[in-house]
């Protein structure tokens, strides 16, 4: 089974065709195409490329299939004794891909 771990948003992540993944907001409307070209390692199932650091000719194409927000967290401050307490929510945005070829080059 091919795969690839390809470098998006600050994050590593491990690709295959045909699976959805959320990553890192990117720009783009549902549908449009993207291309992840930095591309760490990748595997077509019989052996292993690696890149030092990315491997050069290789990319991962894949497809926006929705835009969202991830999981609520809490940002709560505490100073004891101090009359001091801060509350705050965050939404962190994601993009879920569904990738869709990888080639290596």
């Amino acid at each position: 089974m091919p795969y690839a771990i390809i470098k998006t948003g600050g994050k590593q992540f491990r690709v295959e065709p045909g699976k959805r993944y959320k990553i890192p907001s990117l720009v783009g409307d549902e549908g449009a195409t993207v291309e992840f070209n930095e591309v760490l390692l990748g595997s077509d199932g019989n052996d292993v490329r690696t890149g030092v650091p990315m491997l050069s000719g290789a990319r991962v194409t894949g497809e926006i299939v929705r835009h969202g927000k991830g999981e609520k967290i809490v940002v709560f401050k505490h100073k004891r004794r101090k009359n001091y307490a801060r509350k705050q929510g965050h939404r962190q945005g994601f993009t879920e891909v569904k990738i869709n070829d990888i080639t290596l080059g």
